[in-house]
């Protein structure tokens, strides 16, 4: 009788122990999928493992000939854009040897977003250093001046293993106010994995 009893305590411990680390599991996942910080947003990881970041929910990839290696946009408002360029730079090549945040956010607006001859104006707004994993990122916010709308833009930029990554997101200033959180957080979120 007192192995009976002992046998029924165990296999009721054992139960309490398994319904337990359920609602661990259940109270985790519920908590993840209600962070403000991956709400609304999906991940995408290059296929090499090299880095990640998060983009709007929703929005698709589209593939741009002699462009951007990755570029997703709005379905709905179709130019609204993430996108990545992957240039290459020396090895031993920093963000330092580049310049300050505000020196390369003004080469950005002057020779990327707004060169001569394309009728385009750009003012950089604000620039930023941050440090994220291990590596240095400049954050830049860009308003954006064509003929017939304004646009506002943030980008990063990172240098690693002789590669320099931008990411930059884009939308016509009457939707900014709107997108404006869920574009930093876009931003923010570029990570280099390896």
């Amino acid at each position: 009788m007192a192995f009976s009893m002992a046998l029924q305590l165990r296999s009721i411990l054992r139960l309490r122990s398994t319904v337990s680390l359920l609602l661990a599991f259940v109270l985790v996942f519920l908590l993840g999928a209600c962070s403000a910080g991956s709400v609304g947003l999906n991940t995408f990881q290059s296929p090499d493992g090299r880095y990640a970041f998060l983009y709007p929910t929703g929005w698709t990839r589209v593939v741009v000939r002699d462009g951007p290696q990755v570029v997703f946009h709005d379905l709905i408002n179709s130019d609204e854009t993430v996108s990545l360029v992957i240039s290459e730079v020396t090895p031993d090549e920093d963000l330092d040897l580049l310049g300050s945040p505000q020196a390369v956010g003004e080469r950005l607006r002057r020779d990327v977003i707004a060169p001569d001859g394309t009728g385009r104006d750009a003012e950089l707004v604000e620039a930023r250093e941050r440090e994220s994993s291990g590596h240095r990122f400049y954050d830049f916010e860009f308003l954006v001046h064509l003929d017939d709308r304004d646009r506002h833009e943030l980008a990063t930029v990172v240098v690693d293993r002789g590669r320099l990554y931008t990411l930059a997101t884009s939308t016509n200033e009457t939707r900014w106010t709107t997108v404006k959180e869920l574009f930093e957080r876009v931003i923010s979120s570029f990570t280099l994995l390896v």
